[in-house]
């Protein structure tokens, strides 16, 4: 079987030139000779008898060509880049979207299969808000409110699973170009600007949509909630001066709002059984 189009054409000329030599060099030429014996030759006949010398040729390579349609590669890594916006969550801010601030990344995904992947992500960006801004009262900045504006850099690693099993639908029976996906993972932030910097450890989860644009361009949209194990990513540990107790209660967050293009690359090893 011909592994690529124009193996495919070289064989198509080669068994068309076979036909010609018998079909076109033998049928027709005693089709020929039988008008010149005057033997009744109908023209519709002769039209008739033309098809069906093609169509025996044609019709047993339509399967070849079939399956070759259908081994598009499975690319097993994607990298690209990804932009947005990152709000800060905390006891200065309870809006996912007010205060939003500008964030860029770069992104890596390493795809198991149409459902599963896994994927490192490293970005930065910037943290804003102020105490005049919160709903609370805070006797200690009642005068003298609390304004930050901070740098902020993310790494994380996080596993990614597909609703619908994600594709051009012919590298992978049933894949669909669109689908909608879910993601977690652990990731580490840094926030730099002030009088403290904070390095510290967060959780991301997330829900987004995928589409893939061609057979190696992919388009993504994504909302994630990083829940971080710092209370100091705006510059002030627990305002409430109220002592807590628990991994993840009364520290900060952010959320980020990315949209992504990706490029697929290493092709998935077709005719072994291991990834190589």
């Amino acid at each position: 079987m011909p592994t690529t189009i124009f193996g495919l054409s070289a064989e198509i000329a080669v068994r068309f030139g076979r036909c010609e030599r018998t079909v076109w060099g033998g049928r027709f030429r005693r089709l020929r000779s039988q008008n010149r014996q005057g033997a009744p030759a109908h023209r519709g006949v002769y039209i008739y008898k033309v098809m069906k010398a093609i169509l025996s040729v044609v019709l047993p390579l339509l399967p070849l060509i079939g399956v070759q349609a259908q081994e598009d590669p499975i690319y097993r890594m994607e990298m690209g880049v990804d932009v947005g916006i990152v709000s800060y969550e905390g006891d200065f801010n309870g809006n996912i979207l007010k205060g939003a601030q500008p964030m860029g990344g770069v992104v890596i995904r390493r795809t198991f299969n149409p459902y599963m992947g896994l994927r490192l992500t490293v970005a930065a960006g910037k943290l804003k808000g102020s105490s005049a801004n919160a709903k609370t009262y805070y006797p200690a900045y009642a005068t003298t409110p609390h304004h930050f504006n901070r740098t902020l850099a993310d790494v994380s690693l996080a596993y990614e699973y597909n609703f619908w099993p994600y594709g051009t639908g012919r590298d992978y029976r049933g894949a669909q170009r669109l689908t909608p996906f879910l993601f977690g993972g652990i990731g580490a932030t840094s926030v730099s600007g002030g009088q403290k910097s904070v390095f510290t450890a967060n959780i991301p989860l997330g829900i987004g949509v995928k589409y893939k644009l061609g057979d190696r361009v992919n388009l993504g949209l994504e909302w994630a909630m990083h829940f971080s194990l710092s209370d100091e990513l705006d510059g002030v540990k627990d305002p409430y001066t109220v002592k807590s107790s628990g991994m993840f209660k009364n520290k900060d967050c952010y959320s980020a709002l990315m949209l992504s293009l990706t490029y697929s690359f290493m092709p998935k090893c077709k005719t072994c059984n291991k990834d190589d």
